[in-house]
């Protein structure tokens, strides 16, 4: 590792470990303990997520029951879920949207579609053929991050969840075609991948990166043959075990991690 990343490594590492929570017995407002790790790949520092099947709950919001606008903050997703932000292990942003921070792929929420399935040729990420999407049967799962085509032909029924984003990172175990090996885009960037345990790893670079490491890390590291990039650049997550709430420019879909056990 050059001194350069070792230094941003090391500074990661240090406000990682000064946002851990102090918890007291018998508090249940916090996961018990946080569900993410840091962790280094090819000299550039990532946050690492793990959902596991049997101990988490996977879910989508995108504003609050009383109102058709979006959240747009992580900060405005803990308001709105009053006592319900106790049950959070992990959240972070996820999906396509538009200005007023509506999906502009397919989206589903509680068995409700909002959006049909985009299979439109257009500019940008989402459009650097093959997208996809990341969903899950019920909120248990079996969870899964398939490309828009295959979904398009094997889903016939409405998953619990749902959402559309692109470009795909890791498509059956190759990385996109598109992709150089570390190309001149590096942005701050979150994704998803599904492994062959059904565990979801949700990432999040603490540093600018390519496309191309981005899947390198999922495919190499964590061994996972489907990845879905989700953001760049207003990407953005919430660790309530570790007291991180980011903050930047308004988002629009959520993805919630749920701690099964105290949700029950």
């Amino acid at each position: 590792m050059n001194p350069r990343a070792k230094h941003a490594f090391a500074s990661f590492a240090l406000i990682v470990l000064a946002a851990c929570s102090i918890r007291t017995e018998g508090d249940e407002t916090l996961p018990r303990e946080s569900i993410c790790e840091p962790l280094v790949f090819e000299d550039s520092p990532f946050t690492h997520c793990t959902a596991q099947p049997g101990e988490h709950t996977i879910a989508m919001d995108l504003s609050p029951d009383d109102s058709d606008a979006a959240y747009r903050s992580l900060e405005a997703l803990q308001t709105g879920l009053g006592n319900d932000a106790r049950t959070v292990a992990m959240a972070m942003n996820g999906g396509m949207f538009n200005a007023e921070g509506q999906p502009i792929g397919y989206y589903v929420e509680d068995g409700l579609r909002f959006t049909v399935l985009n299979q439109n040729d257009g500019p940008g990420n989402f459009h650097l053929l093959p997208n996809g999407v990341f969903f899950g049967e019920t909120a248990e799962g079996p969870w899964r991050v398939w490309d828009t085509e295959r979904f398009a032909r094997q889903v016939d029924n409405r998953p619990q969840f749902a959402t559309q984003s692109g470009p795909m990172l890791v498509i059956s175990g190759d990385l996109h075609p598109a992709f150089d090996v570390d190309g001149a885009s590096k942005k701050v960037r979150n994704a998803v991948g599904v492994d062959a345990a059904g565990r979801a790893h949700f990432v999040m670079s603490e540093a600018p990166v390519s496309f191309g490491k981005l899947a390198r890390f999922y495919r190499d590291m964590l061994r996972v043959n489907n990845a879905l990039f989700l953001d760049g650049s207003v990407s953005q997550m919430w660790d309530p075990a570790k007291n991180r709430m980011d903050a930047g420019p308004p988002i629009g879909p959520i993805i919630i991690v749920r701690d099964k056990e105290i949700t029950e």
